[in-house]
């Protein structure tokens, strides 16, 4: 009898603290749940996108702002726990009804869109060179890019493929993406379409010679007065002569697509040598800037017949082959 009260005197000993294991444990969930927890229960997947040039503090704060995590500090912890460093900019998939670990989880993978930098100046191997790196094409889909895919219209075979950044799904087929910079070149290249139509110059005219500008130009600031030169010769029947279409023509011979010329570059048989074929080659050499194209349509007056730049990138002119010569002599050698 007296064990029988004694076991009956710790009962309510033992329930007590079974109640308050029970209370810890629903406690550290609750915290768990309010801390490394979804935001919401149920939400449908989106993009999240991150620009290019956000560090990784800039871009969980902006994880929290749009309502992805709760918690910048605990998906902090959370992201490097997982052995995050930095957040590759991009769009990434994720859904509210993440909780941190699963939305670190999806950071530290491939962004399912890209971020692609198409640099100005860049003839079409040099862009299928920047997508297939990015997007993680096969060197026959990179080729398919280049000799199919840009080469369906006659006017659209080189300086189309617009110079922009773009944001780009890592599974569009390469065809959709070559319409894609077709589209934005089409978008920014339309008002000085109109304004070229104006100006009774057919718009790949005026496409061809900016992409001169764009490959023989130093910098913004002296392509109207390359423009402007390259006008007086167009106009006089005279050869252009130019280094930067005998490079598109000669192609990467080992030291770049746009290695200094030779002077066996000067007889290469092609319509694209503008030391052998007056007017303009066939298309365009290269993908011009909108800078290019504006100087075009608004070149400096110059009597200028010839060009080059000193070993500082400073331009020089002239009006005659004489002087062109003395500026050789002077500035180059």
């Amino acid at each position: 009898m007296d064990d029988e009260r004694k076991f009956q005197n710790k009962r309510p000993i033992r329930t007590v603290a079974t109640l308050v294991g029970i209370a810890v444990a629903v406690g550290a969930i609750f915290l768990y749940l309010n801390t490394f927890g979804a935001p919401e229960k149920t939400r449908e997947t989106e993009h999240f996108v991150i620009t290019l040039n956000t560090d990784r503090e800039v871009a969980i704060e902006k994880l929290k702002s749009a309502g992805f995590i709760k918690h910048t500090q605990v998906f902090g912890f959370a992201f490097r726990r997982v052995g995050g460093s930095e957040i590759v900019p991009g769009g990434y998939l994720l859904s509210k009804a993440m909780n941190a670990w699963q939305v670190a989880g999806v950071l530290m993978r491939e962004p399912s869109l890209k971020w692609v930098v198409i640099p100005e100046g860049l003839r079409k191997e040099e862009t299928a060179n920047i997508l297939a790196r990015e997007l993680g094409w096969s060197d026959e889909e990179k080729e398919k890019w280049i000799t199919v895919h840009t080469a369906l219209e006659n006017d659209y075979v080189e300086g189309v493929y617009f110079p922009d950044t773009y944001l780009i799904p890592r599974d569009e087929p390469p065809l959709d993406v070559a319409e894609r910079l077709r589209a934005r070149f089409e978008e920014k290249f339309a008002p000085y379409a109109k304004e070229a139509l104006e100006q009774n110059i057919r718009w790949p005219t005026l496409l061809g010679i900016a992409s001169i500008v764009q490959r023989e130009a130093a910098g913004s600031e002296d392509m109207p007065q390359i423009a402007g030169i390259l006008w007086n010769r167009l106009l006089t029947n005279m050869r252009l002569e130019v280094d930067a279409t005998l490079q598109y023509a000669r192609g990467d011979t080992g030291k770049g697509w746009w290695a200094p010329i030779t002077p066996a570059d000067k007889q290469l048989d092609s319509p694209y040598n503008t030391y052998r074929h007056e007017g303009l080659p066939p298309h365009p050499i290269a993908s011009p800037g909108i800078d290019a194209i504006n100087a075009v349509l608004h070149p400096e007056e110059t009597a200028c017949l010839y060009y080059l730049h000193d070993n500082a990138g400073m331009i020089h002119c002239a009006e005659t082959y004489a002087e062109h010569l003395e500026n050789i002599e002077h500035y180059l050698r």
